[in-house]
């Protein structure tokens, strides 16, 4: 969104001389507290960015502020949108990258086709809905085999909406036999076999399970072409 960004300096810039650069846009309100939307929360704003070495949205400027925030939908804080040269979104969960990665060896950070599911990266099961292929795997590198056979799946989803600049409706994830994972069942009420192929919506709090005897390319590729299409029949997480 147009407009002057202000430097801890005081001094100003315009956003324009963000173009043709990536960008991270992040969504914070560490002083928010009981003044919030008080004068005092302005001045705690003050004190919060002298030290950022960031350049920021002026905190009067709660237009601007709440366009970002509907522009990128942002549902909590903090958050981190990773933009490319192009104004284009990378990434919305830059926070997660940036912990896991803190050495940016994997900058710009582009998405996955298949995650490993693990703490650092589950908040991502709530942006939308996640194909999960759980799998009998408690070491390094036993999920390996359960990404291989979906990751080509993932990777067509992917390039055909590339394609048409729109974001994937789903994101993949392999989980093994680890806290992480059980809790995920737990949650969301799902059985103990392994392999089993789901897809879970957190948001519409809705799960689909596939339930067959062996797992393969074909049938996760028709179990996600069923999904797009509309014709699974979900159940209540």
């Amino acid at each position: 969104v147009a407009g002057p960004l202000l430097r801890n300096n005081r001094q100003t810039a315009d956003s324009s001389s963000l173009e043709g650069h990536y960008v991270g846009v992040y969504f914070s309100a560490h002083w928010v507290s009981e003044e919030y939307r008080s004068k005092k929360s302005e001045e705690s704003f003050k004190q919060y960015f002298s030290e950022m070495p960031w350049l920021a949205v002026p905190y009067s400027d709660e237009a601007r502020r709440s366009r970002l925030n509907r522009l990128y939908g942002i549902q909590g804080i903090p958050t981190l949108i990773l933009l490319d040269a192009e104004g284009r979104v990378i990434t919305r969960q830059g926070r997660v990258e940036v912990l896991n990665d803190p050495e940016c060896r994997l900058f710009p950070w582009h998405p996955r086709p298949v995650l490993e599911l693990s703490e650092a990266n589950a908040v991502q099961l709530h942006e939308g809905p996640c194909l999960v292929l759980f799998v009998d795997a408690e070491e390094e590198g036993e999920l390996e085999p359960a990404k291989e056979l979906i990751q080509p799946i993932a990777e067509k989803l992917m390039a055909k909406y590339k394609a048409k600049e729109e974001e994937t409706p789903l994101l993949f994830f392999v989980a093994g036999e680890d806290d992480m994972s059980d809790s995920l069942r737990d949650y969301t009420n799902l059985p103990e076999a392994a392999p089993l192929l789901t897809i879970l919506d957190m948001s519409a709090r809705a799960k689909y399970v596939r339930d067959v005897e062996e797992i393969t390319p074909a049938v996760v590729e028709q179990f996600v072409n069923e999904f797009l299409a509309e014709k699974l029949k979900p159940e209540p997480i």
